[in-house]
């Protein structure tokens, strides 16, 4: 038998959320610091429950004696009105994707989307040019991808998205929390001139997905003094990736993304500091195994563009 403060019992809520690799990552490289680590999903598609449940299923994962738990799609937002407290990023970006649960009940949201990014970006990107970046997608993913990049300091973000509103949105959004740099929405017919002036370029939307195939804009525009980043990891080479390495492009894949955020959860739970190289090198072999035995099957398709 162990106590809450012995072992280490963390569950991830969101829908479709079985194949997900979290919990592969989570338990090996808990076993690696002799901890007892167990962690489950919570698919509410298997379950059958609204995304509106996740309230109760925070209540019930505290009586049930959880540490943790991440929380993925659809509820990240509705999550939080069922929390006692969220840090000051996960309030500014109105997203919780992780919940510590103390000893004595309470708990606590974060958020390890941003700086899951912000950390690979600081890793896989060194030295990167941050005078101007465009990024494509300005969805729940690329919101927080937007707060890391600021945070890193870019000093003019460009965000594209089929829905200009919503760029434009999320640009004044930002604009208010980081008020020393120019961030503005723009049109997808605006891409090419963009990319023309840009030190880098980073990828929010499913495309490159096995489910949606392709690249998300005409690569030939790519130029070799540029950086590339896409969060879509499942392909990890999508065609984005291949394209902008052949264009002599340095480039970040979407696995280093899911690699930190769950480095960051990882260290939320514990406290302890864990080996992003090992669980990088972890995550890779986990892709490499689904890729030979499931070819194009469903649990390829699930969590893949900054998802879980």
């Amino acid at each position: 038998m162990s106590l809450t403060h012995e072992s280490y019992l963390i569950g991830l809520i969101g829908d479709g959320v079985t194949p997900s690799l979290t919990p592969a990552m989570h338990e090996r490289e808990g076993a690696e610091h002799g901890l007892l680590y167990l962690y489950r999903p919570i698919d509410l598609t298997t379950l059958g429950l609204p995304a509106a449940s996740v309230g109760e299923l925070v209540r019930a994962a505290r009586n049930l004696g959880f540490n943790g738990l991440n929380i993925t799609h659809p509820c990240k937002q509705l999550v939080i009105g069922h929390l006692d407290e969220i840090d000051d990023d996960a309030a500014r970006l109105g997203a919780v994707n992780t919940v510590v649960i103390r000893p004595d009940g309470t708990t606590v949201g974060h958020n390890t989307d941003w700086s899951g990014f912000l950390n690979a970006f600081r890793a896989g990107l060194p030295d990167a040019a941050l005078g101007r970046v465009v990024q494509l997608g300005a969805g729940g993913a690329g919101s927080a991808v937007a707060y890391a990049l600021l945070t890193a300091g870019v000093e003019h973000l460009s965000i594209v998205d089929v829905d200009h509103a919503r760029a434009a949105d999320r640009a004044a959004e930002l604009a208010s929390l980081f008020p020393q740099a120019v961030i503005d929405g723009r049109t997808t017919a605006e891409l090419a001139s963009l990319l023309e002036a840009a030190d880098g370029v980073v990828h929010c939307t499913p495309v490159g997905m096995a489910a949606h195939p392709g690249a998300p804009f005409d690569t030939s525009l790519l130029d070799p003094r540029q950086w590339v980043a896409d969060i879509v990891y499942r392909p990890i080479e999508t065609q984005l990736v291949r394209d902008a390495r052949a264009a002599g492009c340095r480039v970040l894949d979407g696995g280093r993304m899911a690699v930190g955020q769950a480095v960051d959860a990882f260290r939320i739970f514990t406290g302890i500091e864990p080996d992003a190289e090992r669980m990088r090198a972890h995550f890779l072999e986990l892709i490499e195994r689904e890729a030979a035995s499931e070819p194009g099957s469903a649990s390829a398709l699930a969590g893949s563009a900054g998802g879980r």
